[in-house]
């Protein structure tokens, strides 16, 4: 019998690696370059963050915890810190307010306008909060546009809480706004069509729809309002008139308390402002994560 010859088998190809873009490339460098780039950026943050924001623990604790409390319980302090809270109570709700419908007309509408309101939406990051502040009094103050109105009405803006309002709402109005519209943009609105098709209402579109999409963006947005609503000091230090006890704000009444050389208690009061500071970046931390694991 003669052998039965198999044919051979087809040698397996090689099958090229594709490059996938959304695989992060990695360059090598030496150990010795990475160590030193840690070890710079370690050594400047230590030196302009770390160590400035213990040195105020460390100034405000320096005579004790006793006049430590003290200084951030007497009236006046306690007066700025809730003129401080009031101020964010108001202005954060309202620029999430704004920040939320602008952001719906201006990702999910064509109008002729639109550039205009976009660059109106910036202007308060190109004006100096100083010059913010003079538009306000130049508007209500008492030689002001509406000033002797608002006056033979007892109706007062400048140097009392509607001002200092006004004022902070100007400077922080981009915040929110300005983390919603790119968001919106880039998600398109798909999916709120299809929900108007099947008949749902806009309030239900938006509430079931559109929020889900974009709390993560939303409430970074109103973490970082908050953080410089609880700051802001040019444009509060023009309309309140330093008003001890009345329309100092926080950082206000620091600057007050350094003047004054009254070193101790301006740097109790600026721990304060820095625990909150730090609270909102633990916030903003977490946020950021959570999105992040959402989105994976």
């Amino acid at each position: 019998m003669s052998a039965t010859l198999l044919p051979e088998a087809p040698k397996q190809q090689k099958i090229p690696k594709v490059h996938n873009p959304k695989t992060p490339t990695t360059t090598k460098e030496p150990l010795i370059v990475q160590w030193t780039l840690i070890g710079i950026s370690v050594a400047f943050l230590s030196l302009f963050l770390l160590l400035p924001l213990a040195m105020i623990f460390i100034s405000a604790l320096q005579k004790g915890v006793v006049v430590y409390v003290e200084a951030i319980t007497n009236s006046e302090a306690l007066s700025a810190i809730k003129l401080t809270l009031l101020v964010v109570l108001i202005v954060v709700p309202l620029n999430t307010l704004f920040g939320i419908l602008s952001a719906l007309l201006i990702s999910h509408h064509h109008f002729k306008g639109k550039s205009l309101l976009l660059t109106l939406i910036d202007l308060p990051f190109a004006v100096s909060p100083v010059i913010a502040g003079l538009i306000f009094v130049l508007i209500f103050g008492a030689q002001g546009l509406f000033g002797e109105w608002l006056l033979n009405h007892d109706i007062y803006v400048i140097f009392a809480l509607p001002g200092i309002v006004l004022a902070t709402l100007f400077v922080t109005v981009p915040f929110v706004a300005r983390e919603l519209i790119p968001l919106m943009q880039s998600q398109g609105q798909a999916e709120e069509e299809a929900s108007h098709s099947l008949g749902a209402s806009a309030l239900k579109t938006f509430i079931y729809i559109t929020l889900p999409k974009i709390k993560w963006g939303l409430l970074y947005g109103i973490i970082l309002c908050n953080a410089r609503v609880i700051g802001e000091f040019g444009a509060v230090s023009v309309v309140s008139g330093h008003i001890r006890g009345l329309t100092n704000t926080m950082p206000l009444h620091i600057e007050v308390l350094y003047n004054e050389y009254q070193f101790t208690a301006a740097f109790a009061v600026a721990s304060l402002m820095s625990i909150l500071a730090l609270l909102t970046i633990l916030i903003k931390n977490v946020i950021e994560w959570r999105s992040k694991e959402v989105s994976s």
